[in-house]
């Protein structure tokens, strides 16, 4: 196991240039928007973002990815952005895996997977339903089979805690700032037009399922109360997906996370001994978000080298 630091002052990658094109993609009985960059003939690699989030949170990593010569697909997860929301709200850590081997089985090659919080843990939860290794590198972004419950309570609340939606784009930066105190609020609100959606009634709406959260919490006197599996039967489960990586692994653990800590990281590396870590400085859970060019910086240098260790093999 190896384990480093990585401080955001250390240079930065560019995000400008390269085209998008969107498409749609089979799931497990739901179809996935996801948006490709990068030459056709270039390795692939699947980018899954975190719960409440949609495919637009990979632009910068994915456009740098590109300008590799990877062909970057940011999938929009079921339940969110524009793929399609499962009408028996169907949102159990086998459906999203389901759902991710449908899509691996159409690339037509092992893909490299860069998973972020949930769509780390749909990472992981495909590896324990794999007879094969479904990957050629697997990246983690402040996920682990061991998780903080504080930092993961916090989420929780944050995204249940809106069920009216906001009147303006302003009430929902205001929300957001307030959820992230110590990071900058954006002046630019048009980025949040692809994380919200206007209903009918002219309020803003995140652009997710409400039940992919309802169906397995409910807030109640004394804090979030888990309505699906315990804690540790879901812990557990990553945990089995874990032990089965036998590729090239990185976690990217934001510093200041409130839901992997240093122990729940070490714990991973305990369970996958070849995996590197490192740790962003000054970026918390949404490591990508507070800290880009770093986070960015870290995966593609990663990538990079597997993909060179592979071409000599």
């Amino acid at each position: 196991m190896s384990l480093s630091r990585l401080s955001p002052n250390q240079g930065s990658l560019g995000s400008a240039g390269g085209g998008v094109s969107t498409i749609r993609l089979r799931g497990a009985g739901v179809e996935l928007a996801a948006d490709v960059r990068g030459p056709e003939s270039g390795p692939p690699v699947l980018l899954l973002h975190g719960g409440g989030q949609t495919r637009h949170a990979w632009a910068h990593t994915a456009t740098a990815l590109a300008n590799e010569g990877w062909r970057a697909i940011a999938l929009d997860l079921r339940g969110h952005g524009d793929s399609d929301w499962p009408e028996n709200g169907d949102y159990g850590p086998d459906h999203f895996a389901a759902d991710l081997h449908a899509v691996v089985g159409q690339l037509g090659e092992r893909p490299a997977v860069v998973g972020a919080s949930l769509g780390g843990m749909m990472a992981l939860a495909s590896l324990r339903l794999s007879v094969t290794q479904p990957y050629s590198e697997v990246v983690l972004v402040d996920i682990a089979p061991r998780m903080e419950p504080v930092g993961v309570e916090r989420i929780i609340k944050f995204m249940l805690g809106y069920p009216d939606g906001f009147a303006t784009l302003t009430d929902a930066a205001d929300a957001i700032a307030a959820y992230r105190p110590n990071k900058p609020r954006p002046s630019d609100l048009s980025g949040l037009e692809r994380t919200l959606r206007r209903t009918p009634d002219g309020r803003w709406h995140w652009r997710w399922d409400v039940r992919f959260l309802t169906s397995k919490f409910q807030a109640g006197g004394n804090g979030i109360e888990r309505l699906g599996p315990s804690r540790q039967a879901m812990e557990e489960g990553l945990l089995a997906g874990a032990r089965r990586i036998k590729v090239p692994t990185l976690l990217v653990r934001g510093a200041e996370s409130d839901v992997v800590s240093r122990e729940g990281a070490d714990a991973l590396l305990e369970a996958v001994p070849h995996a590197q870590c490192i740790d962003i400085d000054d970026a918390g859970h949404m490591v990508s978000g507070d800290q880009n060019d770093a986070f960015t910086r870290a995966v593609v240098e990663f990538l990079a080298r597997s993909l060179q260790q592979r071409m000599r093999q």
